[in-house]
């Protein structure tokens, strides 16, 4: 049955609780990382959307992926173009996924709770919120200290003989001490929540412009000109001959894939919105204008810097550490180091930390969450992790598998089968009272088997040659897969 005009209007209206809900909430023993946000507590305009995510996107695993894409037998100016439309995807998936946050107020783990149950969100929130985002946030701290090291090292060359032969676990003496530095200030951030990381992202955003703007000026000029950018063709036994439309696919896919675990749990962010309107608008904009930038500086940077030094370079941290000037070099190993943490912070230890809190609701709120998310990824040293290529990006890909099924359903349940409509009451339900009947309780099992029946065959791929071409697509096969799915099962049930 299609619904009326006014039902579609009722349904994009924002639902703001009142004090004494919240009240409620907590005696029911939720701690304030999990109750709704009140209307004086969403305060996100569109403006804070719009620089959310700029720093997300200029970090040094992107650029990385852009010299793989150059390798896919696309022209340089086709590669810039399917970052765009790649941009529009993910704003798409990111708005649309958010609108539960931003209507409700809520975080991600009850957003999930929405859609798996009480009982059934805990599997998927934990491959999101721990392992997924504490094996980035180590890795991420991994990478932002090798450049860390590289800054320190042509600032004051005598660094990198500290220690001698000191070796901890396969770390050098620097390597140990840029690793600490950049982790304490990781930290520091994720304690400092929304609020620190609106102040920083205002400071860096600037920033991205003016460096990354000369970086890309730089390469055109050592690279012969624009002309010499775009028409250059990448040679070796690495390029790969993809008809242009599966190559748009897999670059659309690989986009969407970083994006995956953020994109999922967006109501975190979303639940602080002053309205829907204002998380649409900021972060359809903040995407595509970053999307824009990154697309021309990251194909200009990495085929310039190729051109100008005689070797295919395809990590721009070794392009900026071959620069004569020390300022020049200086000032853009800083600003990469400073996206890398806007990154660990909005995709990683944020979320991290408030599943951690639904998990132990009543003895981890979100800074203990911080703290212990922050001591695990340093734990498991993620060095030794970036060891062996082949197993962490298996393992990575695994995870990365999940979320996309994750993501399928939960846009299938808010808005086909619960027409965006979450009853708040029921939601947030007393544990220790009888809720046999509490449409939230146990576990969603059609929503269980859509999201591994999904998994099974977007990782086929991995395992399977004949379907190589279901892992260059997983994100895009496994939500598709899950969505459908998902209603298919539901629509047999009734």
């Amino acid at each position: 049955m299609q619904a009326s005009k006014e039902e579609i209007n009722m349904q994009e209206v924002d639902f703001f609780v009142n004090e004494e809900e919240i009240k409620d909430f907590k005696e029911r023993g939720y701690n304030d990382d999990l109750l709704p946000k009140t209307a004086d507590k969403r305060n996100m305009s569109s403006k804070n959307y719009f620089t959310l995510w700029m720093g997300s996107v200029h970090n040094i695993p992107n650029y990385t992926a852009v010299g793989g894409f150059l390798f896919l037998g696309l022209s340089p100016i086709n590669v810039m173009l399917a970052l765009i439309v790649s941009s529009l995807a993910v704003s798409a998936f990111m708005v649309y996924n958010g609108r539960a946050g931003s209507k409700y107020g809520i975080p991600f783990a009850m957003h999930l709770r929405s859609t798996y149950g009480d009982l059934g969100a805990k599997l998927p929130g934990f491959l999101r919120g721990c392992v997924a985002a504490i094996a980035w946030f180590g890795l991420q701290n991994y990478a932002g200290s090798l450049a860390l090291l590289i800054l320190i090292g042509k600032l004051w060359p005598g660094f990198l003989t500290l220690g001698g032969g000191f070796n901890f676990f396969g770390l050098s003496m620097p390597g140990l001490i840029t690793f600490t530095i950049f982790w304490a200030i990781n930290l520091l951030i994720g304690i400092g929540g929304g609020g620190a990381l609106n102040k920083f992202t205002a400071i860096l955003n600037p920033l991205i412009y003016i460096v990354f703007g000369g970086m890309a000026i730089w390469a055109v000029s050592v690279g012969g000109g624009i002309g010499n950018i775009l028409s250059y063709v990448p040679t070796g036994a690495g390029v790969q001959h993809y008809t242009p439309f599966l190559a748009y696919f897999i670059i659309i896919n690989s986009v969407l894939s970083v994006w995956a675990a953020p994109g999922a749990s967006v109501s975190d962010f979303t639940q602080n919105a002053t309205s829907t309107r204002a998380q649409t608008v900021g972060q359809t904009a903040s995407l595509l204008v970053a999307y824009l930038i990154f697309a021309f500086s990251s194909v200009a940077i990495l085929i310039g810097g190729s051109i100008h030094f005689g070797v295919q370079e395809w990590n721009v941290l070794n392009i900026v550490n071959k620069w004569d000037s020390v300022p020049a070099a200086s000032i853009a190993v800083i600003v990469f180091l400073m996206t890398t943490v806007s990154t660990n912070a909005t995709g990683n230890i944020i979320p991290a930390a408030y599943q951690l809190s639904a998990l132990f609701p009543k003895s981890v709120d979100y800074k203990k969450g911080v703290i212990i998310a922050s001591v695990i990824s340093f734990l498991i040293m993620p060095w030794k992790l970036m060891e062996n290529a082949g197993s962490i990006f298996a393992f990575l890909n695994i995870i990365g598998a999940v979320l996309g099924p994750v993501a399928g359903v939960m846009l299938a349940h808010y808005y086909f089968v619960k027409k965006q409509e979450i009853d708040l009451d029921a939601l947030y339900m007393d544990t220790t009272a009888d809720n046999s009947k509490n449409i939230y309780r146990g576990v969603n099992v059609e929503a269980y088997i859509a999201t591994i029946a999904a998994l099974v065959i977007s990782v086929s791929g991995q395992f399977i040659p004949a379907l190589q071409i279901i892992s260059n697509l997983s994100w895009i096969v496994g939500s598709a897969l899950a969505f459908g799915i998902y209603l298919l099962l539901k629509k047999a049930k009734k």
